[in-house]
């Protein structure tokens, strides 16, 4: 999905398309760190290659430091979306995951569902996105063990760049958004 002007499947009210807008990767990348200078976010962006997966990330990274993440936007069966924030190398059991919160089961949304809710593409996911969720549809989930870590890196709302702020900013950044993030220990697959 390249940025720009996308169709979502429908409205939900008569299936009408919908038109979601998302902005170029400089706008979005702008308008985060002006929310962080508004808050006095220190931070620190490395510009690499386009990543779309934690095994490309590792590769292009190199020695860059902290602790690097995995974003995932999941929809639950009752349509509430999640976006579960945790340490790259954590394998989640995401049905065990489902069953510690009491929510049905995850599937992960959809492009045009991400696009709506949080105004990003596939590839860019990340919590500082969830400045984009004005509605306050998504509910966070940030995996505990990440947050005793200090830088943690993610995505600038796009794919190009890691930015590395310490743990106890990226909750005051998401409670800034209005989102208070579920902290848990995640469970692991075998």
């Amino acid at each position: 999905m390249a940025d720009g002007t996308k169709m979502s499947e429908n409205d939900g009210v008569g299936n009408t398309p919908r038109i979601t807008v998302i902005p170029p990767p400089e706008e979005r990348e702008r308008a985060l760190y002006a929310l962080f200078r508004a808050l006095g976010i220190g931070w620190q962006t490395h510009a690499h290659a386009p990543v779309f997966t934690v095994d490309e990330a590792q590769t292009l990274r190199g020695a860059l430091p902290g602790t690097h993440t995995k974003n995932l936007f999941l929809e639950d069966r009752k349509g509430r979306l999640w976006l579960l924030v945790a340490r790259e190398a954590l394998r989640i059991d995401l049905n065990a995951l489902a069953k510690q919160i009491a929510a049905p089961r995850f599937s992960f949304g959809s492009a045009e569902l991400l696009a709506e809710a949080l105004a990003i593409v596939p590839g860019a996911v990340t919590p500082f996105a969830l400045m984009n969720d004005r509605e306050r549809r998504v509910t966070a989930i940030f995996d505990e063990a990440m947050l005793a870590h200090d830088p943690v890196n993610f995505h600038p709302l796009r794919n190009d760049r890691t930015t590395a702020i310490s743990a106890v900013d990226l909750l005051r950044f998401a409670r800034a958004t209005g989102h208070e993030p579920m902290i848990l220990p995640l469970p692991a697959r075998p």
